[in-house]
């Protein structure tokens, strides 16, 4: 199977994941122009899986180092199963979440408020399950994106149209990201992470883990979306005819976000080994600063607010580049 053997390789694969963790929201702004992200959601649930299996069986499958997929995952203990199905279980609660306050209060809240506590939250968490880097580097890094997260949340309080939903968006996003940041864990324990070439007897490959925590998401998404297109967080409820009436290409553009969402994944969780499960994992959900990007820049979610905001967003971006940096240079 292909894994990374240096550090810089491995920073460059968190580089991409971040791009792709934070540019999955984009298929679901477009696609919400005339489909509910109820809907959206089955469809970039599938591109997960789809992608999952797609690299086990490539880039987890060729080669003469590890082992290949199958075998893989057919020694796996079942311990290390569950956790990798806990993984995708708990995930897809958080992203569930994390897409709906996309809806109410745009990329340029969701993501900086939902995935910017994630990673404040699950940098600690991994760190201290297995412990690489400065610590002391790695956690002022860590802070300074706290300070930025806190700016968003200011600048968008500012905002004066429909406050009723602005908090609902807030407090949804927050839940998400409380949730979100213990997901990675559940993953990494899964895996012989400091060992990819030969990985322990009953552990997983990174690929084969990614693809048992894609499993984890689609068997959850039967209950959890269920569940919430039954009973949504704004508007009617909506039913699975409403989803099969859907066109070939709006369940494309669904399918093509899990995708992203995916390449993300997978190339964080190769990364890990060489870079750790703490800076993997926090320079990945950089993506916070990527998704406010597009937030503010492309889809002007941020339009028509007061001239103090551009001040709060300019100390965000910049408080957020060098967070990343600090926690590039802690695992260096």
């Amino acid at each position: 199977m292909f894994i990374i053997e240096n550090y810089s390789l491995a920073v460059v694969f968190c580089f991409i994941t971040m791009l792709c963790w934070g540019s999955w929201g984009n298929t679901q702004k477009l696609a919400s122009k005339n489909w509910r992200f109820e809907l959206f959601y089955w469809d970039y649930v599938i591109g997960v899986l789809l992608f999952s299996l797609f690299s086990a069986l490539t880039l987890g499958s060729f080669g003469s180092v590890g082992r290949s997929f199958i075998p893989d995952l057919m020694q796996a203990e079942g311990a290390n199963l569950a956790s990798a199905l806990a993984g995708g279980i708990l995930f897809n609660l958080s992203n569930i979440l994390l897409s709906a306050a996309i809806a109410i209060s745009g990329m340029s809240v969701a993501f900086p408020l939902g995935v910017g506590l994630a990673l404040i939250l699950g940098v600690v968490i991994n760190f201290i399950s297995t412990p690489k880097g400065d610590p002391l580097v790695l956690f002022i890094g860590v802070g300074l994106i706290a300070i930025a997260i806190l700016l968003n949340a200011i600048a968008y309080k500012n905002m004066s149209a429909n406050k009723n939903s602005s908090t609902k968006g807030i407090v949804i996003a927050f839940i998400a990201g409380i949730l979100m940041s213990s997901f990675y864990r559940f993953i990494a324990a899964s895996m012989d992470i400091d060992n990819f070439q030969s990985p322990e007897i009953g552990k997983m490959t990174p690929y084969t883990a990614v693809f048992v925590f894609a499993v984890g998401m689609f068997l959850s998404n039967f209950l959890i979306n269920t569940v919430v297109m039954k009973r949504p967080f704004v508007g009617l409820p909506v039913s699975y005819k409403n989803y099969f009436a859907g066109g070939f290409k709006t369940h494309l553009i669904g399918v093509f976000g899990g995708v992203i969402w995916g390449i993300g994944n997978s190339l964080n969780l190769i990364a890990a080994g060489k870079a750790g499960a703490a800076i993997s994992y926090g320079l990945g959900q950089g993506a916070t600063m990527v998704a406010a990007f597009w937030g503010v820049f492309i889809w002007k979610e941020f339009r028509g607010g007061p001239k103090v905001n551009n001040t709060y967003l300019g100390l965000m971006f910049l408080l957020f580049l060098t967070g990343i940096g600090l926690i590039i240079y802690a695992g260096s």
